[in-house]
């Protein structure tokens, strides 16, 4: 047993028959959060079924790809290992590929028999909890099934070491605090 499974707050986030005492609100796990869009896009967003297309000129957004003044950009999921636990919390992000790699990956994307292996990419949303002022290169992984996102994985700084040995289970609260959602009082019982 790890010493995650100790703390009141972790299996009160895990249990769906939890509620919290003054709203009633319950979880049931790990809530990934997403981006819809590259921040530097400035066009409207996708509708909330995210089926269509926004299409501006040569711009254009789909639920997962994007291309904005020239730039290309792939929807991704950027990974989070939770210490103490087998559970990983997904940043749903964007990465800008170059033209040929994007040209790769949607061929790939496309075709019976998988060739893109992956590529260099730069992360194109600022996440709560890692702001930064600076782009940050990464690698883009093929995704592992058909149905799965690519991954994208930060090659140096705070992002690379949270990826690599994981964030504690406060980082994670402080994440969803950072994004607008703080659970943390409704986890205290």
């Amino acid at each position: 047993m790890s010493l995650l499974a100790l703390d009141s707050r972790w299996r009160r986030l895990n249990d769906e028959s939890y509620a919290c005492p003054c709203c009633g609100r319950s979880f049931g796990g790990i809530v990934d959060i997403g981006f819809d869009h590259p921040d530097c896009w400035t066009h409207e967003a996708l509708t909330e079924n995210d089926t269509e297309t926004v299409t501006v000129d040569a711009d254009f957004l789909t639920p997962d790809l994007c291309r904005f003044e020239g730039l290309h950009f792939v929807h991704a999921v950027l990974p989070l290992p939770v210490r103490g636990s087998t559970d990983t919390f997904f940043f749903g992000v964007w990465a800008s590929v170059a033209e040929a790699d994007f040209k790769a990956y949607v061929q790939d994307a496309t075709s019976e028999a998988p060739g893109f292996e992956g590529c260099a990419a730069w992360l194109m949303n600022d996440l709560p909890g890692f702001e930064t002022t600076q782009a940050l290169s990464c690698h883009l992984t093929a995704p592992e099934t058909p149905v799965e996102r690519p991954r994208l994985m930060v090659q140096d700084g705070p992002l690379a070491q949270a990826q690599a040995e994981g964030i504690s289970f406060d980082h994670l609260l402080d994440i969803y605090a950072a994004s607008g959602t703080d659970i943390r009082p409704h986890l205290m019982g």
